[in-house]
């Protein structure tokens, strides 16, 4: 097992994304049970499946923290007590949560787990983070508004037993600390009780009240405005930096993102995080994996300054699209796969994986499962035995360049 320098906390919106943080590097996964977490939209866990996620991830020696950071009503708070029990009971690691009631139900009813404190709390001075610990916080999650120059001041001035996490990569609010009305207001889907329809990323125009129907653009072009645009955040060439200002976790957005996100974005930064604990620079390569995940235009947050905005549109970039997964693969390389999308032979492949170097491949010796040689593999799901130039574990991905961002 890998020596713990820094937590890296990756997301897990449902087992399959579960099962590809904890194979491509995660010390730790964040997700959430059918109620209470802020991603409502997610795949998310019953508590059969959150039985399964911990005994998996026990195995692996990862460490889970399951989210409880909604601000809930009376009728949902009646019903924390029965979850929080059932969360100790299952032996998860810590709960993520926002509001002060909720830590004091998870004080009496799990006190066997840790409590962190959520991001939406937002934590941005030392007194607060302090108070929280007097509460019997172990850990807080830092405010994404922060500077690296303010963490550096909050870790100074706190005691060294309440650690503290930041967000190093993934999508960005417009709203402070996530705490936005907007959402409610336009669509009755309430963001600070898990379901925001993210309408700061709609396309907006000025309609005069006498001219229904007639929309005038307010933007810098024809096409709309996008003046509540917040760019992703993406920290990995300044995990050393982050290490150094004192953080315990690097935490990762992206619970209702896909399972290749999941894979990509913690491969990415187990390596930078294992290369800055060596003393030695990041390998490009996987410095490059972040750019074969969709995002939108990267900055590095508000940790060296305000992040500004990415206001011509607000489209995904999308250039990479996953054709298959490995389910196993013996040591000449032929390997059973599960495909996602078609391709043919004699297409230009990429080859990932766990701590898997990325490889060009072209794609050739195609069998179905009765060993008859195939041209092409089209059914989503299907399986195919596919010969990979090299032996690669379970849960590596194929993927081919291939532009998916809207227009």
């Amino acid at each position: 097992m890998r020596e713990r320098t820094i937590e890296l906390l990756a997301p897990a919106g449902d087992m399959e994304r579960l099962r590809m943080a904890v194979a491509y590097g995660a010390d730790a996964v964040y997700l959430a049970g059918t109620t209470f977490g802020m991603r409502s939209f997610a795949g998310n866990f019953t508590p059969e499946e959150l039985g399964e996620a911990v005994k998996l991830c026990r195995s692996k020696g990862v460490r889970v923290h399951v989210t409880c950071n909604t601000m809930p009503r009376n009728e949902e708070i009646a019903r924390l007590p029965e979850w929080l029990e059932y969360l100790n009971d299952v032996g998860v690691d810590a709960i993520i949560l926002a509001d002060v009631g909720v830590l004091s139900l998870a004080k009496r009813y799990a006190p066997k787990v840790a409590c962190h404190i959520s991001t939406q709390a937002s934590i941005v001075n030392y007194v607060t983070a302090r108070a929280w610990y007097d509460l019997g916080a172990s850990r807080v999650i830092l405010a994404r508004e922060l500077s690296l120059d303010e963490i550096r001041e909050i870790r100074a001035k706190t005691p060294r037993e309440l650690e503290m996490e930041a967000f190093a990569h993934g999508a960005m609010c417009v709203s402070y600390s996530g705490r936005c009305l907007l959402s409610n207001y336009m669509t009755g889907r309430d963001s600070n009780r898990g379901a925001c329809a993210q309408p700061c990323r709609y396309k907006y125009a000025l309609m005069e009240e006498k001219r229904p129907g007639e929309y005038f653009p307010v933007s810098e072009d024809e096409r709309g405005t996008y003046i509540m645009n917040s760019r992703d955040m993406c920290m990995i060439d300044h995990v050393p930096e982050l290490m150094e200002a004192g953080l315990d976790s690097l935490k990762l957005e992206g619970r209702a993102k896909s399972a290749y996100y999941a894979a990509i974005v913690t491969g990415a930064y187990r390596h930078a995080i294992d290369a800055a604990a060596a003393g030695e620079p990041l390998d490009p390569v996987w410095r490059d994996e972040v750019e074969h995940i969709s995002h939108r235009h990267y900055s590095t947050g508000f940790f060296y300054g305000q992040p500004g905005q990415f206001t011509q549109d607000s489209r995904y970039i999308r250039d990479w699209q996953i054709v298959a997964k490995v389910e196993s693969c013996d040591e000449t390389g032929r390997a059973v796969l599960t495909l996602n999308n078609k391709f043919r032979a004699g297409d230009v492949l990429e080859l990932v994986g766990p701590d898997v170097r990325p490889q060009t491949l072209t794609a050739e010796g195609l069998w179905d499962q009765e060993g008859n040689p195939l041209e092409e593999v089209r059914k989503p799901q299907m399986r195919f035995v596919m010969k990979l130039p090299r032996q690669v574990p379970p849960l590596s991905l194929l993927r081919r360049q291939a532009d998916l961002s809207p227009q």
